[in-house]
């Protein structure tokens, strides 16, 4: 089943959910510019996750336990990931010295467009995986190394070099400071946008830029475009507040990127197996006279996607755990 068989009705409990829960969130609970509290993040972060487990437990009840652990491992790994990316999103925020009340809004319009970014990416990746479903092994390999980069280095983004600030400035007429929560101002009778929507600009290349990491990651799991679309927006609808959840704690999770690095490394070898299985059934004949043969060729036609499924829930959800746990019991060393 992909995302073209499921009925209309249920796209319309999707995007209606999404967009309620904006609009109280913004519309009314946000509408004046303000940097949020401890408590008022800690509320709407419970109110994210148990949206997002309420759809879970909508999928379980209409489609069953599989597009439920689908849709449950999905959202998992695009929420781990959107977490760690939080911590160039505060880069990206100390760099251009956002002033905090306004940090609302630029996250805000950030995740509305990388909803509508999302939409084309994942439903032209899942067309490609349809056409020419050897494309998942190139997703695979592409996982495979952005997981054993993560492990062998240190990530660092440094806005001030970044090519996009430099196109945008060069095409774009940006003035050099804020002009309150405005995007836009008119300067000598010509519309000029202010440095918030440069950081804007950066912000949504950076979460394009987090896409091609995370989608094929779940593809990995599923090439169901209702399941990966739903599980990836409400895993970042909760972005922006667990941005300002996590801001205070931001070394507490040193750890969380090599359990991230696990992930990725993982989902890769396992969409690279069926091509692994295939390649050790031509080495020995391709028959099915043999325990061995007739194993792989189960394998290969997907009969034990089920248990693979169970496998990497428990993967990424021990993976995350572990790594968290790790980081509170070994915190990191402050330099001095």
């Amino acid at each position: 089943m992909n995302g073209a068989e499921y009925p209309l009705w249920v796209w319309i409990v999707f995007f209606l959910t999404v967009l309620s829960a904006l609009f109280v969130d913004v519309g009314i609970v946000n509408r004046r510019a303000h940097m949020p509290s401890r408590h008022e993040t800690i509320i709407w972060s419970i109110v994210w996750i148990s949206l997002a487990l309420a759809f879970n437990g909508f999928i379980l009840t209409q489609f069953g336990t599989p597009k439920a652990k689908e849709f449950f491992t999905g959202y998992l790994i695009e929420l781990s990931l959107s977490i760690d990316n939080l911590f160039v999103f505060l880069l990206i925020f100390r760099y251009f010295k956002v002033p905090a009340k306004y940090q609302h809004r630029v996250l805000f319009w950030g995740i509305f467009m990388a909803m509508v970014m999302r939409l084309v990416m994942i439903f032209a990746g899942a067309q490609l995986v349809e056409n020419f479903s050897w494309i998942l092994y190139l997703f695979g390999a592409f996982l495979i190394y952005t997981g054993i980069k993560m492990f062998g280095e240190d990530e660092s983004f440094d806005p001030g070099k970044s090519s996009m600030v430099n196109l945008t400035t060069r095409f774009v007429r940006i003035s050099k400071h804020y002009d309150g929560d405005s995007f836009f101002v008119n300067i000598d009778g010509k519309r000029t946008g202010t440095l918030l929507l440069l950081v804007l600009i950066v912000i949504n290349v950076a979460d394009l830029v987090f896409a091609v990491d995370s989608i094929p990651a779940i593809f990995g799991i599923t090439t169901d475009r209702f399941v990966v679309y739903t599980s990836n927006i409400f895993a970042i609808l909760g972005l922006r507040t667990f941005y300002f959840l996590l801001v205070e704690m931001a070394e507490k999770f040193h750890f969380l990127k090599y359990g991230l690095a696990f992930v990725l490394t993982f989902i890769g070898i396992k969409m690279l197996l069926p091509l692994a299985a295939q390649g050790l059934i031509m080495l020995q004949g391709g028959g099915e006279d043999s325990a061995v043969n007739a194993f792989l060729q189960r394998f290969v036609h997907h009969e034990y996607e089920q248990t693979v499924i169970n496998l990497s829930l428990g993967v990424v959800a021990g993976s995350i755990l572990t790594s968290v746990a790790l980081s509170l019991i070994f915190p990191h060393k402050r330099e001095g």
